[in-house]
């Protein structure tokens, strides 16, 4: 299964209004980038976790949105394990690899820190319509129509990227161009990719621009966009959230700002 074949999660947390929900991710990750502890990260990724039955999203969903960035997360750590300055008791120490106290507790800061990063901008996504999305920020944030709306087709062409290399797959495969190496074969499929989102995306410039998508003055806007008392309340409690992990950690002794390093 892939990205482009999982639906939008339905709950209570996909009829908020996504500047709120975008409003909470950005205060949840700016509390993390404060610190590079473990404490404040667990504590932001349990009260995340425990937040998902609002959101209606099935574990499975959430893993195969979320593998990518925790496999590249496992090998930082690692290597963090492996190449980390060295602090503490020495474990393992064998040329440049030393493991010891100090590299494994920043390991697993750095693991848990990129997964309470990614939970809540997964959910987000996962929660959110591109065209809701959209119309918050013209409406509510005023931000220019031209980047929003161009914002909101980028968004919406991204899915097509998955189903046009299966397609160009397919087409070499059939003209016998798939017969080359492998190297050879991704390369050219890539170069393939590229000139068709190109032209696609020169097609759909032109086309909005006739539909007068880039003309001067206020736009209307067909459905309206308004933040109600729930969206406050996610807010609070993405506030609370934020607030609980940095008074934990400074309480536990675990606080290590990250100008600090």
């Amino acid at each position: 299964m892939s990205l482009t074949t999982l639906g939008p999660a339905d709950g209570p947390l996909a009829r908020l209004n996504p500047v709120a929900k975008l409003a909470a991710t950005l205060v949840l990750t700016g509390a993390l980038l404060a610190s590079i502890d473990p404490v404040s990260a667990g504590v932001t990724l349990v009260a995340t976790l425990l937040l998902l039955p609002f959101a209606r999203l099935p574990i499975r969903d959430l893993w195969l949105r979320l593998w990518p960035i925790a496999a590249g997360a496992v090998v930082a750590s690692t290597a963090t394990v492996l190449y980390g300055r060295p602090a503490g008791d020495v474990y393992v120490e064998w040329g440049v690899l030393r493991v010891s106290d100090g590299s494994i507790a920043l390991a697993l800061a750095i693991l848990l820190r990129v997964l309470a990063i990614a939970v809540p901008s997964v959910v987000l996504f996962a929660t959110t319509d591109p065209t809701d999305l959209a119309d918050g920020l013209g409406q509510i944030l005023r931000l220019p129509a031209r980047f929003v709306l161009g914002g909101l087709a980028g968004l919406r062409l991204v899915g097509l990227l998955i189903e046009d290399w299966r397609e160009l797959a397919l087409a070499r495969r059939a003209r016998g161009v798939a017969d080359a190496g492998r190297v050879r074969r991704f390369l050219g499929q890539t170069f393939a990719l590229l000139v068709l989102a190109i032209r696609r995306g020169s097609k759909l410039a032109t086309a909005m621009e006739s539909r007068g998508f880039g003309a001067p003055g206020p736009r209307t806007w067909a459905r309206p966009s308004r933040l109600r008392g729930s969206d406050a309340a996610l807010l609070a409690i993405a506030v609370v959230i934020a607030a609980a992990s940095v008074v934990i950690s400074v309480g536990s002794g675990a606080w290590r700002p990250i100008f600090g390093l």
